[in-house]
């Protein structure tokens, strides 16, 4: 009974070995090197040595053979049992057996007992443990920024697990989904490697479909000129799954970027927009001229002068009254895509009258009907006089100055009853 469970135990490890040859990304090299370094840590710490005797693994076949190598002594003169064998012990293997010669014996590692199995197996399983995490260390440390293809295999509140095409796993975290983004078992999603995590040897691919790069990897599958290099992608700005705006340049002046970039009708984003939940795509020309590079960036809004502080890198916009909703957007997307594309903080103004100018009033003789803990919030973001707040966007307001809405809105109304009085 015990032996036929020894034997048990050893068609298990050849079933390992099968598991593992079938499963794991390991080369075959590797694999051999692995198994046969495991053997002989177990052979050495059962005999005293492992020198005399030869390992032979074959995972293809997912077997193994062992094979202990002895010098046949006179009978009666065997000092290490490891090493020597007597000539009488030689001579039931084979009777042509003589002194001096090397006997080869296979050896069933079922006799070595449950413990030594054990320890094999643990062994095993930790070093192909390790040598999987290196492989998938290795096969994606240098595919940061890259597009991949996985299928998903689980969906958790906070994460989804993808799996590749050979098996690895893949996370997307919430933070890197696109809010419109529903997943689904066994459905394929594609997102750009953000970065590869590897701490304590434990690799894990972080994946993400909000990062400016996977907008950028889809506009470089897409258009041929960028692959190329006729055209250049300068700068990304997204809100994911909201709108987006992408700054492009060619240096050679018989392409024009943006045309190539959009595509008759559209045909070349329309695919991006509907992997991106219908993210709408604004591409525009770079300059260098951060003027121009603003103005732009601002569209469709139309600018009728900008105030530059390039050590700050703040800029003042004024438009007619009837530009400034366009440059600010829907819930201020616009003007915070712009801020993000040029990297400068765009403050939005309606331009005023000289002559209405002349009319204005400055905000603390005001203090009767507002709150001065107000009056100086607003001061505080370089609003002094009553046009100069009515002139400003209410978000802006909102948002600048850290004010309630309530308390924006009361604002503005006392200002222009003034103004209507």
């Amino acid at each position: 009974m015990a032996a036929r469970k020894k034997e048990d135990e050893t068609i298990s490890m050849v079933d390992t070995f099968k598991e593992f040859k079938e499963t794991k990304n390991i080369d075959r090299t590797t694999l051999v090197s692995v198994l046969e370094e495991s053997f002989r840590n177990v052979i050495a710490k059962l005999f005293g040595s492992d020198e005399n005797f030869d390992v032979i693994v074959n995972p293809d076949k997912g077997d193994f053979e062992i094979y202990r190598n002895r010098v046949v002594v006179a009978d009666g003169e065997v000092q290490d049992e490891n090493k020597e064998i007597s000539l009488s012990d030689a001579q039931k293997i084979a009777p042509d057996y003589e002194e001096g010669e090397e006997v080869s014996e296979e050896v069933n590692f079922s006799k070595f007992g449950r413990r030594a199995i054990l320890n094999l197996r643990q062994t095993l399983a930790s070093k192909i443990l390790e040598l999987e995490h290196d492989s998938l260390y290795n096969k994606y440390k240098d595919r940061v920024g890259q597009v991949v293809s996985g299928e998903v295999y689980q969906v958790w509140k906070r994460e989804v697990l993808l799996v590749d095409d050979e098996n690895n796993e893949l996370i997307l975290p919430k933070s890197e989904q696109i809010p419109a983004d529903q997943y689904r078992k066994g459905e394929t999603v594609r997102a750009v490697i953000l970065r590869v995590d590897n701490e304590n040897n434990n690799p894990k691919i972080i994946l993400s479909r909000t990062s400016p790069m996977f907008l950028e990897r889809l506009l470089e599958a897409e258009v041929p000129e960028i692959a190329d290099g006729l055209i250049t992608i300068r700068r990304v700005a997204r809100m994911p799954g909201e709108r987006a705006k992408i700054a492009v340049e060619s240096y050679d002046e018989r392409i024009d970027p943006v045309g190539a970039c959009v595509g008759v009708k559209g045909s070349r984003v329309h695919g991006i927009v509907r992997e991106l939940c219908n993210e709408n795509i604004d591409v525009i020309n770079y300059t260098s001229n951060i003027k121009l590079f603003i103005q732009r960036a601002l569209s469709p809004a139309r600018v009728s002068s900008i105030n530059i502080d390039e050590e700050n890198h703040k800029a003042e916009v004024f438009l007619k009254p009837e530009e400034v909703s366009l440059a600010i957007g829907r819930g201020g997307l616009n003007i915070k895509l712009a801020s993000m594309l040029t990297e400068y903080t765009i403050d939005v103004f309606r331009e005023v009258d000289e002559n209405e100018a002349d009319e204005d009033i400055y905000l603390d003789e005001f203090s009767d009907e507002i709150d001065q803990w107000v009056i100086d919030a607003i001061k505080a973001i370089g609003l002094d006089t009553a046009k100069a707040v009515l002139n400003a966007p209410r978000e802006m307001l909102v948002e600048k100055a850290d004010l309630e809405e309530e308390t924006v809105d009361h604002l503005l109304d006392v200002l222009k009853a003034e103004f209507e009085n």
